[in-house]
């Protein structure tokens, strides 16, 4: 079984989000049984909260069930636990490598570099534009959507699935 860990700086748009959408395409491929999907947040922040409501209205619009959550902290133990700890961008990846201490098994990814990945590599990778500042929520799913569907094709290239 794969653990994947979503992570952004408060567990309440992106990486709910991703946590959503990846949950719902696992399902729709009929490989959900090969995960263990979870999200947290690098702050505290936010801590107990419910997804945003903009996270929640735009999965809403497109057809996807949003996963029941409360936001939490990532750990240092998570780093053991998951096998890929995907944050939303560059300051989430920073903090993540923080309370790890370091990436010493090459675990830490961002998720657009899965959009840019092929044969198995992963590729250059854009941020996740926070739609706690923009408020775009459609622009973030895009991405999500993009980082989701790459990391499946990566884990697949990989032999992983």
């Amino acid at each position: 079984m794969l653990k994947i860990l979503f992570i952004c700086h408060g567990n309440i748009c992106r990486s709910t989000m991703a946590q959503s959408v990846f949950t719902h395409l696992v399902k729709t491929r009929h490989i959900d049984h090969l995960f263990e999907i979870n999200s947290a947040a690098t702050s505290r922040e936010e801590i107990g909260n419910g997804p945003h409501y903009g996270t929640v209205n735009k999965l809403r619009q497109v057809g996807i069930p949003v996963v029941p959550h409360r936001a939490i902290q990532m750990t240092k133990a998570d780093y053991d636990y998951y096998d890929y700890l995907i944050g939303m961008d560059t300051a989430n990846i920073r903090n993540m490598q923080r309370i790890a201490d370091g990436d010493p098994e090459d675990k830490i990814y961002k998720l657009l570099s899965f959009a840019t990945a092929s044969n198995g590599q992963v590729g250059r990778a854009e941020d996740v534009a926070d739609p706690w500042y923009t408020g775009d929520f459609d622009a973030t799913y895009r991405d999500v959507v993009a980082g989701c569907e790459g990391l499946l094709t990566f884990l697949k290239d990989r032999g992983e699935l």
